[in-house]
């Protein structure tokens, strides 16, 4: 499934003294199946543009096209594009409110106005993709750990079928194991469930270890768009935008400045291990 945003402009309080434009000008496709990574100082506007691909935030200006047809036509079910394209926002276990795991996963297709069974069947489907304990499945959400909770709000919006999945800073607030779990849960279902991801972090070493291609936001732009070993670079210019590239940038700049023949793209430990070797002959 395709997602096409064409000129998409965006105001935050339009037409009062408080206005600003928090996106400018944006074009961007999204394809099937990728997992794309958002990246951008605080304030860059890559939630805001997350907003827009399932239509919380309707574009000032431009267009948003999913399979060809315009969201903002004036005949388009919002209530379909929503099924297609699921948002699971920064925090989720804060949404929980159910009395029983099951029942909180049940909650989106219930309310897509399946039957019964269908939306059991996607509830245990989702559950068993997020690799939840079956023996949690009637617990209350409450009393389960912060990365389960997680791994439950996102069941919740696998249960409603979504093409797409988008992800606020999916690992905020959970220690590092944690976050392991979280992006390898993620990797697996964009490969198995050949669905798109699109996340928000701001982990420069985990957009670099698991994402394909990724977009930086800044002041409302899109700055720098291409695969991690493109995108980084230009690591000079993400520090001057407040960001910065995976510590494996600057350590195989390093030793090429001290004459140690690696190649100063990769990305990712394994990558420089395998250049660190061959450089020294081993």
């Amino acid at each position: 499934m395709s997602i096409i945003l064409d000129k998409v402009s965006y105001l935050y309080g339009k037409d009062t003294s408080y206005e600003i434009m928090a996106l400018n000008d944006i074009n961007l496709k999204i394809d099937d199946n990728e997992f794309i990574g958002i990246i951008g100082h605080t304030g860059s506007g890559k939630s805001t543009l997350t907003q827009h691909l399932n239509g919380l935030l309707k574009a000032t200006s431009g267009h948003i096209y999913v399979d060809g047809e315009d969201i903002y036509d004036d005949d388009y079910d919002m209530k379909k594009l929503r099924g297609k394209v699921g948002l699971v926002f920064q925090y989720p276990e804060h949404q929980l409110f159910e009395t029983t795991v099951f029942e909180d996963v049940c909650f989106g297709p219930k309310n897509q106005g399946l039957d019964k069974k269908t939306v059991e069947l996607r509830a245990f489907e989702a559950l068993y993709n997020v690799g939840l304990p079956d023996d949690l499945y009637y617990s209350s959400p409450f009393e389960l750990s912060g990365g389960q909770k997680r791994r439950v709000a996102i069941a919740g919006v696998l249960a409603m079928k979504p093409k797409v999945l988008i992800l606020d800073e999916p690992t905020a607030g959970l220690d590092p194991a944690g976050r392991d779990e979280i992006f390898d849960l993620l990797k697996k279902m964009q490969e198995e469930l050949e669905m798109t991801i699109v996340l928000v972090s701001h982990s420069m070493e985990d957009v670099a270890n698991y994402v394909k291609r990724i977009i930086v936001m800044d002041k409302g732009h899109i700055m720098l768009n291409g695969n991690p070993r493109e995108v980084f670079k230009y690591y000079k210019e993400l520090e001057r935008i407040g960001l910065a590239a995976p510590q494996v940038t600057y350590l195989m700049h390093e030793l090429k400045a001290r004459n140690l023949d690696v190649d100063v793209d990769v990305t990712t430990v394994e990558e420089a291990k395998k250049s660190i070797l061959k450089a020294l002959g081993r």
